[in-house]
C-alpha cells in the first residue's frame, strides 16, 4: 500500500497544479498540427462537470434479425466473406466465416441479398427522441452522441452523400430530432463519425458490384480498399462528409472512431478537420471553447484532444480527462442473445472507478430497429439513474483527489477488449468538490470500514469535520488516527445496495 500511495503523491506534486488548476492560454487560431492542438486545446467545463453521458449505436444493424449469430457492427463486412476471406486475425476468420454462412441460409447469397438490401427493413416506426432523452436523463446522462455514421457508410442525417436516412429507410433526419430533443431537455449534443474505414470494411462485398448501379457508391467502389489512406480522393471525400456534418449540425462533441487521415499520406486533412472543427468553435464563442473532440485509442499527443477509451480502464489516475465508453448488451448494435458480463454492480463499480481517474462514463445503448429501447437496458439504467440520484453530490461537478482510491483489485491498463471489473467493499474510490471529499465504497459494507489513505499525517491534509452516508440522514461514527479513517458499521441502512458513498466535510 505505501508504495502506491508514494507513486501517486508523486504525480499529484508533479501535475497537480497543470492537470486540476491551470488551464492553458488558447490563442485565437488553432494551426493544423498536433503541437499547436496540444498547447491550445481544453476540455470543456460542461463535459468534466457532466461525468456521465449516453452513446446511441443504431442504424441498418438494427434492423437485421435479432436472433443472428454476430453483433451488427461487423455485418456488412462479414456477411460477403468465406474460407478465403482476408481476416484480420484467425478469430475473425471463423467470425466471419460463420456469419456469411448464416446469411445464406437466411436471407440468400449476397449476389442476390447484398447489405443494401435491408435498408428498407429499417424503419424507425416508433421513435422518439424527445422520450428517451428525457428517460436518459433521469437515468443521469448530462449528453447524448449518437453515431452519425458508421463503417457501413450510411448517414443518419441529411447528407449530401445520397445513401442517408433522410432519403430512405426511416425517411427522417434521425440526427436533427436526436440534436433537438436533447436542446429540449438541456442536454449537450455530440455526434459520432465511424466514416473513415468504410472503403475497408466493404472490400469483400467488391466481387458483387457493377459499376453504374446505385450501389457502386454506397461500397465506395471508387477508392482503393487496402491504399485508401494515401489515396487523395478518399481523404477529400472523408474531409467534406465530416465537415457537412459538423456545419449542419454544430455539435457540442464530435467523436472520431476510426482511423482518419495523417498527415504524411493524407494531405494533413485530419489535423486540419479537427482544428477547423475548434477554430469554427472559438469563433463562434469569442474566443472561448465550449466544444470537445474525441478519438478512439488514438495515438497522439493526449493534451489535443480527450481520449475515447472504448470498452478499456486505466489503472492509475490521468493527467487528462478521458473517456470510459462502455455498452450494456454485449453488443454495439441491438441483438436479442448478445453475451455480456455487465451487470448493475460491476457498471457502477467500474463507472465510479473511471470518474475517480479523471474519467467521463459514457454508456452505450442498442436501440431495436423500430427507435424502442429494449427492456433488460431500460432496467439496467433505470436501476443505474437510482445510483446516481442517490450519489450525486460524489458524482457532478467533482475532480480527481490526490490519488484514485485504494484496495485489493488491481487494474491493469487495457486499451482494447472488456475490461470489466467486480469490485469488493474493500475497494475505495475518491471524488473531490468544494474543498470536501467523497469516498465511495464499491460494494456495500459488511463490516467496520478503515480507509488506511486517510490516516493522519497522510494524503488528507485537513481536519475532517463530519461524515455523512449520501442518501442517509443517520448520524455516522468514525474516527481517525495513523491507521486510517475508521467509520463504525452501525447505521441501519444501505442507501444502495451496488455501492455507497461517504461525503468527508473538512475544516
Amino acid at each position: 500500500m505505501s508504495i502506491k500511495i508514494n507513486r501517486t503523491i508523486l504525480f499529484f506534486i508533479l501535475t497537480s497544479c497543470f492537470v486540476f488548476g491551470q488551464t492553458k492560454q488558447t490563442k485565437k487560431t488553432i494551426e493544423a498540427n498536433w503541437k499547436s492542438m496540444a498547447e491550445n486545446y481544453q476540455v470543456p467545463e460542461w463535459f468534466q462537470n457532466g461525468k456521465i453521458g449516453v452513446w446511441m449505436h443504431w442504424g441498418i444493424p438494427s434492423s437485421i434479425d435479432e436472433n443472428r449469430p454476430d453483433d451488427g457492427s461487423h455485418y456488412g463486412r462479414r456477411m460477403y466473406g468465406d474460407k478465403d476471406y482476408d481476416a484480420r486475425n484467425e478469430p475473425d476468420r471463423k467470425r466471419t466465416v460463420k456469419l456469411s454462412e448464416w446469411h445464406v441460409q437466411r436471407y440468400g447469397p449476397p449476389s442476390e441479398f447484398g447489405y443494401e438490401k435491408f435498408i428498407s427493413d429499417f424503419k424507425a416506426e416508433n421513435f422518439n427522441a424527445d422520450n428517451i432523452v428525457e428517460f436518459v436523463k433521469a437515468c443521469g446522462a448530462r449528453f447524448i452522441m449518437p453515431v452519425a455514421t458508421h463503417h457501413d457508410n450510411f448517414d443518419m442525417y441529411d447528407s449530401f452523400f445520397p445513401w442517408n436516412a433522410v432519403k430512405m429507410g426511416p425517411k427522417k433526419d434521425i440526427l436533427r430530432e436526436w440534436k433537438d430533443a436533447a436542446y429540449k431537455h438541456d442536454l449537450k449534443f455530440g455526434v459520432s463519425t465511424h466514416l473513415y474505414w468504410s472503403p475497408r470494411f466493404f472490400r469483400t462485398a467488391r466481387k458483387f458490384q457493377k459499376k453504374g448501379t446505385p450501389e457502386w457508391d454506397f461500397f465506395n467502389m471508387d477508392y482503393d480498399t487496402y491504399n485508401f489512406a494515401s489515396q487523395d480522393s478518399w481523404n477529400e471525400h472523408w474531409y467534406k462528409r465530416s465537415w457537412d456534418l459538423i456545419e449542419k449540425y454544430d455539435p457540442d462533441m464530435f467523436n472520431n472512431d476510426s482511423p482518419y487521415p495523417s498527415i504524411k499520406t493524407g494531405k494533413g486533412l485530419g489535423v486540419k478537420l479537427f482544428s477547423d472543427y475548434l477554430n469554427r468553435d472559438l469563433k463562434e464563442n469569442n474566443g472561448k471553447q465550449t466544444t470537445v473532440l474525441s478519438f478512439k485509442n488514438a495515438k497522439e499527443n493526449k493534451a489535443a484532444f480527450t481520449y475515447n477509451l472504448e470498452r478499456g480502464m486505466f489503472g492509475e489516475l490521468q493527467e487528462y480527462p478521458w473517456i470510459w465508453a462502455t455498452d450494456l448488451s454485449g453488443s454495439w448494435f441491438y441483438r436479442k442473445n448478445a453475451f455480456t458480463k455487465m451487470s448493475l454492480e460491476v457498471l457502477i463499480g467500474n463507472a465510479i472507478d473511471a470518474i475517480s481517474k479523471n474519467g467521463i462514463v459514457m454508456i452505450n445503448i442498442a436501440l431495436k430497429g423500430d427507435g424502442t429501447i429494449p427492456e433488460n437496458q431500460i432496467k439496467m439504467l433505470s436501476d443505474f439513474g437510482a445510483f446516481v440520484k442517490i450519489n450525486q453530490d460524489g458524482i457532478y461537478n467533482t475532480r480527481p483527489w490526490k490519488t484514485f482510491g485504494e484496495g485489493p483489485l488491481e487494474i491493469v491498463t487495457k486499451r482494447a477488449g472488456e475490461n470489466l471489473k467486480q469490485f469488493s467493499e474493500k475497494d475505495i474510490r475518491f471524488t473531490t468538490k468544494d474543498g470536501n471529499l467523497y469516498a465511495f465504497l464499491l460494494a456495500p459494507p459488511t463490516e467496520d470500514i478503515l480507509i488506511e489513505v486517510l490516516k493522519t499525517k497522510g494524503l488528507l491534509k485537513k481536519n475532517i469535520k463530519d461524515i455523512q452516508l449520501l442518501g442517509s440522514e443517520e448520524k455516522i461514527n468514525w474516527k481517525r488516527n495513523k491507521g486510517g479513517l475508521a467509520i463504525a458499521y452501525d447505521f441501519k441502512a444501505i442507501p444502495n445496495q451496488s455501492a455507497i458513498c461517504f461525503k468527508i466535510i473538512t475544516e
